[in-house]
């Protein structure tokens, strides 16, 4: 069994900052100008998912033309997607569960890994895994930030990055939250100011969630 190795480089990643933002994009340069935004923003830390079709060609384009962004790719179900993001340029793997392969690979993966995780059986098979920095998801859904709460005890040495259905009022109380590491969210890439190219917004809200405190 391949035990986890890149905690350190995990913990540097989810240091960078409160908020990892996730991002769907349209193009590549969509997601250029969502990118450039969010790190003038302050959000350094990018998850980019694997949803679209533009979404590799965009992780290369960020990685290589926004300085200052950790670019990662999000929404990894497959094994094989791992080895294509990261020759696209991701430095951070993100998933939203893990399979026994998929947890496997991602063990054995080249950079920083966030396994999906919604039950405390699954963190803990992951934990079997060496993982100690986890995702929830969908967080709202499985309990948010009181299941969070209540694994503290249990499983002391896991942190989580909770996404899905948060806003920034949510993400300032699981920030309060001494196992969790960062919070992923979307709410600063809202959908009209995308359409209208308002990327001053994008920034300004970025600004804004940089701003939260951590415990």
């Amino acid at each position: 069994m391949t035990l986890y190795s890149r905690d350190a480089e995990t913990d540097a990643i989810t240091a960078l900052a409160p908020i990892i933002p996730v991002l769907t994009v349209r193009s590549v340069e969509d997601g250029l100008a969502q990118a450039r935004a969010l790190v003038a923003g302050g959000l350094t830390a990018i998850e980019v998912t694997l949803r679209t079709p533009s979404a590799l060609a965009a992780i290369a384009a960020i990685a290589d033309q926004v300085p200052g962004a950790v670019v990662g790719a999000g929404t990894i179900v497959s094994p094989d997607q791992i080895d294509d993001a990261v020759a696209a340029g991701a430095r951070f793997l993100v998933s939203p569960g893990a399979t026994t392969d998929l947890a496997e690979a991602a063990a054995a993966a080249p950079v920083p890994f966030l396994p999906g995780c919604a039950t405390a059986s699954e963190a803990m098979a992951l934990r079997e895994l060496g993982f100690r920095t986890l995702k929830l998801f969908p967080a709202e859904a499985v309990g948010g930030a009181r299941l969070l709460a209540a694994l503290a005890a249990p499983l002391p040495d896991l942190r989580f990055c909770p996404t899905g259905g948060i806003d920034l009022v949510k993400a300032a109380d699981y920030l309060k939250l001494p196992n969790v590491a960062c919070v992923g969210g979307s709410w600063m890439l809202p959908k009209e100011a995308l359409a209208a190219g308002d990327f001053a917004r994008v920034e300004a809200l970025a600004r804004e969630a940089a701003g939260l405190r951590r415990l």
